[in-house]
C-alpha cells in the first residue's frame, strides 16, 4: 500500500503554522505602524510637515514583506504536490523486486535475505560473512565463485534461526594467487510499500527502509 508517514504530514502542519504565524505578526506590526503614522501626521508642525513619500515607502516595504512570506508559503505548497506525485509513480514499483546500493538487508520472520553482487574479475574463492546490527558475525560460509547472487536462509552459524532485523553481507573474494578483489553488493527484495519522509520517497524491501535514490535496479517479480 501508498502510504504518506506521520512525519511527513507533522511538517506539512508545523510549516502552514509558522507562516501563519509570521503573516499575524506582520499584521500586528502593520496595524501598530499605522497608528504611529495617523498620530504623527495628527501631531507634526504644519508649517514644517513630514515628506509623505517616507510614509508610503514603509508601506510599500510593509507590503513587499507580506508578498514575500505568501510567496514563500506558495513554493512549500508547489513542492509539496510535486513530492506527492513522486510517491504516487512510485507506488508502480510495489510487487517488483529492487536492487538497492545498500549491503544491508533485512530478514523478516520468514524466508531469508538476498543481495547481488559484481567482481571486477572472476573470484577463485569467495566467502561470505553475514553481521548484525550490532556488528557481531552471525554466519560465515563460502560461496560458489561463480555466482552472481547469495541468499542467505537466516540461520547462524549453530544452525538457529536469527532474529528479524537489518543484517549486513560483507564478501571476501580473492584470485588464484590469493590477491583480494573487490566486491560491489546490493541488496535485493520485493518492494511491499512506498512512503514520503521527510519529502523523499522510500521503498520498504522486507521490513527494511531504503531510498529511493539508492535503487539501482527494477524487475518484475518471478
Amino acid at each position: 500500500m501508498t502510504t504518506i508517514t506521520a512525519a511527513t504530514a507533522a511538517t506539512g502542519t508545523t510549516t502552514a503554522a509558522s507562516t501563519s504565524s509570521a503573516l499575524a505578526k506582520l499584521t500586528s506590526d502593520s496595524n501598530m505602524f499605522l497608528k504611529l503614522l495617523t498620530t504623527q501626521m495628527q501631531n507634526q508642525d504644519p508649517l514644517k510637515p513630514m515628506d509623505t513619500s517616507q510614509y508610503t515607502q514603509q508601506l510599500v516595504q510593509f507590503s513587499q514583506v507580506e508578498q514575500s512570506i505568501q510567496q514563500n508559503q506558495s513554493l512549500k505548497d508547489i513542492l509539496a504536490k510535486l513530492s506527492s506525485s513522486d510517491l504516487s509513480n512510485a507506488a508502480s514499483m510495489i510487487g517488483h523486486v529492487a536492487s538497492f546500493d545498500s549491503s544491508i538487508a533485512a530478514l523478516g520472520s520468514a524466508g531469508g535475505a538476498s543481495w547481488t553482487y559484481t567482481t571486477d574479475r572472476s573470484p577463485q574463492a569467495l566467502v561470505a560473512t553475514i553481521s548484525d546490527a550490532n556488528g557481531n558475525t552471525v554466519s560465515t560460509q563460502a560461496v560458489d565463485p561463480a555466482a552472481s547472487s547469495f541468499t542467505w536462509d537466516g540461520t547462524d552459524s549453530q544452525g538457529n534461526r536469527a532474529a528479524p532485523g537489518a543484517y549486513t553481507l560483507a564478501l571476501s573474494a580473492t584470485d588464484a594467487a590469493g590477491a583480494t578483489i573487490p566486491v560491489a553488493i546490493r541488496a535485493r527484495g520485493q518492494v511491499s510499500e512506498v512512503s514520503l519522509d521527510g519529502g523523499q520517497v522510500s521503498l520498504l524491501v522486507n521490513g527494511q527502509k531504503y531510498a529511493a535514490s539508492s535503487l539501482v535496479r527494477l524487475t518484475n517479480a518471478q
